[in-house]
């Protein structure tokens, strides 16, 4: 049985999501701060956690930077009433994998857990074969990819959440071919696009900061303006790189 955890201090809000989820079968706990939810990540590592943004003391934007700044890669769903593009925007960047604005339904909290479960469970997408070029190396039976980033031969972990490591492989095993937004957004989020949704540039950015500023040879990630996004091993040029 999956297990969810629900940061949310609220409790007449929490035990709805509570009653819903666990009648569509998870193994749900429930607290009521951010201090405490953080802890729980940490050591008991759930499948998803639904976090409430805006808790008192440490707040969730909080927990979601320290979990990732400490690789936890446990899905995050963030809800907050705050439902402007730049407070989706911003929780997206600092590694929420996706995002609910209050007031919202409970069968779409059901379903939003049910696809972080799909992306981050070893569905067969995400199996398969290692995809290496110069200087990259993405492995899906560990969803992990490992990046040169000095002189020598040795390649360390590049430490992407789930997301981006499924976004990162969706691109590498079409190497060379420029998918759009709204297949990026259909293969890695399992969500059809919506008008200004800026789901898949805040991830392709947080992405490029992670391998293509740190390699010292190779770009991996490229634009193509007005379409979408490519993979591909470029050597690195003297020329300053736009960036979308």
């Amino acid at each position: 049985m999956a297990s969810v955890l629900v940061i949310e201090d609220d409790a007449v809000v929490a035990r709805v999501m509570l009653q819903h989820l666990r009648h569509a079968g998870f193994e749900v706990e429930w607290v009521e701060d951010g201090q405490r939810g953080l802890t729980k990540l940490r050591y008991e590592r759930p499948d998803v956690a639904v976090i409430d943004m805006m808790l008192p003391g440490l707040d969730g934007w909080a927990v979601t930077e320290t979990a990732r700044r400490e690789r936890i890669g446990t899905p995050i769903i963030a809800v907050s009433a705050r439902g402007s593009e730049h407070d989706k925007v911003h929780t997206l960047g600092i590694g929420a994998d996706d995002y609910l604005a209050k007031p919202f339904g409970m069968r779409e909290l059901v379903a939003r857990v049910q696809a972080a479960l799909r992306r981050s469970g070893g569905i067969a997408d995400d199996r398969g074969a290692i995809v290496e070029v110069e200087g990259l190396r993405i492995d899906p039976d560990q969803r992990r990819a490992f990046l040169r980033t000095g002189d020598d031969d040795e390649l360390v972990d590049a430490g992407l959440t789930p997301t981006e490591f499924r976004l990162l492989l969706a691109l590498a095993r079409e190497h060379g071919r420029v998918l759009t937004r709204d297949e990026l957004q259909q293969r890695v989020w399992g969500t059809r696009p919506r008008h200004r949704d800026r789901t898949v540039d805040v991830c392709v950015r947080k992405l490029r900061e992670k391998l293509d500023r740190r390699s010292p040879t190779h770009d991996y990630l490229h634009t193509q303006y007005g379409v979408g996004y490519r993979f591909g091993a470029e050597e690195k040029t003297d020329a300053e790189d736009v960036r979308a």
